[in-house]
């Protein structure tokens, strides 16, 4: 198969590359700039554009298909090209599809926890030797890519984006995969740039519901999902919640098997993936042997740094319902700490100030909390400009503190006495290249 990817070096769609080089299909791409480590790991596979730009020379009758990235734009020249000359294209969602067909499709969605989920399931199931496919939303540790696909493997296990396909498929990415069994682990409104209400937004889960053939496994905690699966529902529901847990010392344990992860959302994330891996044939002994080496996804309340009085964790938590979760899991995980919180506010959601009202309280339970975003952001991702004291009425904390240059962030938290004393950076961007690691002594 002769396949080009346009927008060839974006996160997802370099992953898409290396695992259909690996599949020993011949593969092209165009983009009209790629960073590392994307760069980096195309360069190593000879998959690298000679030139940035695009190039429609390069979209020849000789093509089985052209996979199109979302940082494309519809009138890029390539796309034009491919059109006049009938090749199929395909969104990234939908290619994925294409090459599971004939394999089991186990899809989790949510608005919260899908990559860790995933990657729970990724864990257990390499560790016992169990053959699947996959495609996850981050780097996991021990598996080369974010995407596998292969001839043989009978399973494929999918995180469940609801996100938009492509810039000419508008349908959420997760309405495109057919899943077998599926997860929901939450409905906590967010891309209010492309669901402008939350009834839209709640619909893509409806919509998602309502394809998943045999068995949908959901957290009796989220009262969206409780109504939603009370709606006439054809597959097989099973549900879950938080599971009983000790923390000793600082280390968290269920069913008397010490973790390295924590927080009653990782903890929700561990019961959804026991019960998946259990519709896939593993007992619960094996799950709970394997899932005790599982460090964590990347970016999701992972550690960076620790000494003898302090850590520093950062999470890629931007909505209000992950801001509260995430800094309550660090609370109860480290009593005897105080808590210094600092969240980035970076999606086109947060920075709207309609939806910026949404985060009322949910900064109330850090000792220090930090608000912090970039004026120059907004304008590049032309949106209206927003004040600070917009997020101080939006926040509702009296002693909240709000920064707009990183600077002046990196220098008040490296002044700050870090006994008995954690640090959590929560964020879907990164504080303008702040180096976390550097911030705690």
């Amino acid at each position: 198969m002769n396949i080009h990817l346009i927008a060839i070096g974006g996160s997802a769609m370099h992953n898409m590359a290396l695992a259909l080089h690996h599949k020993r299909y011949t593969i092209t791409g165009s983009d009209d700039a790629i960073f590392s480590p994307s760069k980096d790991r195309l360069e190593k596979y000879g998959l690298l554009p000679e030139k940035m730009g695009w190039f429609p020379e390069k979209i020849t009758k000789n093509l089985d298909a052209i996979i199109l990235g979302m940082h494309a734009r519809e009138d890029n020249p390539e796309l034009s090209k491919a059109k006049e000359l009938n090749i199929p294209i395909y969104s990234y969602p939908e290619y994925i599809y294409e090459q599971s067909k004939n394999k089991k499709r186990v899809v989790i969605g949510g608005s919260h926890g899908k990559t860790s989920i995933t990657a729970m399931i990724l864990h257990v199931l390499q560790n016992l030797n169990i053959d699947c496919d996959y495609m996850v939303g981050a780097q996991l540790e021990g598996f080369d890519t974010m995407v596998k696909l292969t001839h043989e493997s009978p399973i494929i296990i999918l995180e469940g984006d609801e996100y938009l396909s492509s810039p000419i498929d508008r349908r959420p990415k997760f309405h495109l995969y057919k899943p077998h069994i599926a997860v929901l682990s939450g409905i906590a409104w967010d891309h209010i740039n492309v669901f402008p209400t939350f009834e839209m937004y709640v619909d893509q889960f409806r919509i998602f519901k309502n394809m998943v053939k045999d068995t949908l496994i959901y957290c009796t905690e989220d009262v969206e999902l409780i109504k939603l699966t009370n709606e006439d529902t054809k597959c097989k529901l099973i549900t879950y919640s938080t599971p009983e847990y000790e923390i000793n010392n600082g280390i968290t344990s269920v069913d008397k098997t010490e973790l390295l992860i924590f927080g009653n959302h990782n903890l929700q994330n561990l019961n959804a993936a026991k019960l998946v891996c259990k519709e896939l044939g593993v007992s619960e002994e094996d799950f709970f042997h394997q899932i005790s080496t599982f460090k964590g996804a990347s970016n999701r309340l992972e550690l960076v740094k620790k000494t003898n009085t302090s850590a520093i964790y950062k999470d890629f938590a931007h909505s209000p319902s992950k801001l509260k979760a995430t800094s309550s899991a660090m609370k109860k995980q480290f009593k005897d700490r105080e808590l210094v919180a600092c969240m980035e506010l970076y999606t086109f959601s947060s920075l709207n100030e309609d939806f910026l009202q949404q985060y009322n309280g949910c900064m109330d339970e850090p000792d220090i909390a930090i608000v912090y975003f970039s004026p120059l952001a907004i304008t590049h991702k032309k949106l209206d400009p927003i004040t600070t004291d917009l997020v101080l009425t939006a926040f509702n904390r009296k002693d909240l503190l709000v920064f707009t240059d990183a600077k002046k962030l990196e220098k008040y938290l490296k002044n700050l006495n870090w006994k008995n004393q954690n640090l959590l950076m929560m964020s879907s961007g990164n504080f303008e290249g702040m180096e976390f690691g550097e911030l705690i002594e």
